[in-house]
């Protein structure tokens, strides 16, 4: 961490945690067993997170659209997010992470709905780090869903102007600032639907590491790329 004090760090992270299925694949391990490793990543980067003192970090755990993937691997999906709730929880309270959820909770079967509002009560206070866990998130939804509720409360005059401030207050995201840095794992070279609004002056990073593999060594590179960029968000830079 030393070669990381003087640098500028980000305050918000936000990483599309893919290549899971990869991983397994060129093993010749069942799907399941790259979701397994992704999670101890998970946890690395978590913590890596909380050593460096950014105050934000947000992971892309499940889509809306994974809902379509084989039964059997959801099956074992939720069996992964039920027992990493459960194994997480005391390294949260410890480092003083707040475990928040952005997407459509109500998507997922009551058993772990009742774990996901269990781990946020619990977490509620602490400080050190807020944790967001994307699932069964949409961009697109998200967008739609918050200019529904303007719609809504400019019909019962609750809302007399709509600009981006008013608009960010009907995001999943209200009240997290923007990301500063999004990091994509495994090469491939697009959104998939992620943080659309949010990532407007986003610095992007993208690694061909599959996220499996992607630890704190390969984050301090991303970092320490971000640190180097120059974040002008559309003005001239100063002769």
């Amino acid at each position: 961490m030393s070669d990381l004090k003087d640098i500028k760090l980000p305050s918000h992270v936000a990483i599309i945690m893919d290549g899971n299925g990869r991983w397994a694949k060129q093993r010749n391990l069942p799907r399941v067993e790259g979701h397994l490793v992704g999670m101890e990543s998970v946890r690395d980067i978590v913590t890596t997170t909380r050593n460096l003192n950014i105050p934000y970090l947000t992971l892309y755990a499940f889509s809306k659209e994974n809902w379509t993937r084989p039964k059997e691997e959801i099956k074992r999906l939720l069996e992964i997010l039920s027992i990493y709730l459960e194994q997480e929880l005391p390294l949260m309270m410890e480092k003083g992470i707040r475990f928040n959820i952005i997407g459509d909770l109500s998507d997922f079967p009551e058993k772990i709905q009742k774990k996901v509002r269990d781990v946020m009560k619990k977490t509620l206070k602490n400080k050190g780090l807020c944790l967001n866990v994307a699932l069964s998130y949409s961009g697109r939804k998200e967008i739609l869903h918050a200019a529904k509720m303007i719609a809504q409360g400019y019909r019962d005059g609750s809302i007399k102007k709509i600009d981006e401030r008013v608009f960010s207050r009907f995001l999943w995201t209200k009240g997290i600032p923007d990301p500063d840095l999004l990091i994509r794992t495994s090469g491939e070279l697009r959104i998939s639907n992620f943080l659309l609004w949010q990532i407007a002056y986003t610095e992007l990073y993208v690694t061909d590491i599959l996220w499996p593999d992607f630890r704190k060594d390969a984050y301090y590179d991303a970092l320490r790329e971000y640190s180097r960029r120059d974040r002008r968000f559309g003005r001239v830079k100063e002769a």
